[in-house]
């Protein structure tokens, strides 16, 4: 069970000249558009049982959410990395401690790796005056 990324352009996607391929609705968005076309991701699916199948939609969507929260926890992490005052500081780091815990609850990042990250914050913390 293997899926390829791929990209197709709209004149190929009106042209109906790629039944072979499983679009899945939600990634046939322009991903880049220029003058006179737009370029549209798709997912070319090699399994052949319908659960394969699924499983390889599912896994895609999971992928895009996935890095969208990691991406957020990051910003999160700047954010409360680059901040002087105490008082911002200590009120930006609960709703952080709590996305952390969120992630890692539902296996976005690895729990062992969100109590170190919360551990190195509350240092942080600590240490502005």
């Amino acid at each position: 069970m293997q899926s390829l990324n791929t990209f197709i352009t709209d004149r190929q996607l009106n042209r109906g000249n790629i039944f072979l391929f499983q679009i899945i609705p939600y990634f046939c968005k322009p991903i880049l558009s220029t003058k006179n076309r737009d370029l549209y991701k798709i997912i070319l699916i090699m399994a052949h049982h319908h659960s394969a199948q699924k499983r390889i939609r599912q896994d895609e969507v999971k992928r895009v959410n996935n890095k969208y929260y990691a991406r957020g926890m990051r910003n999160a992490l700047k954010e409360l990395r680059g901040t002087t005052d105490k008082a911002a500081a200590a009120e930006l780091f609960p709703k952080v401690v709590s996305m952390l815990d969120k992630l890692a609850k539902t296996n976005v990042i690895h729990k062992n790796k969100a109590g170190n990250l919360k551990s190195k914050l509350q240092k942080h913390v600590s240490s502005l005056s």
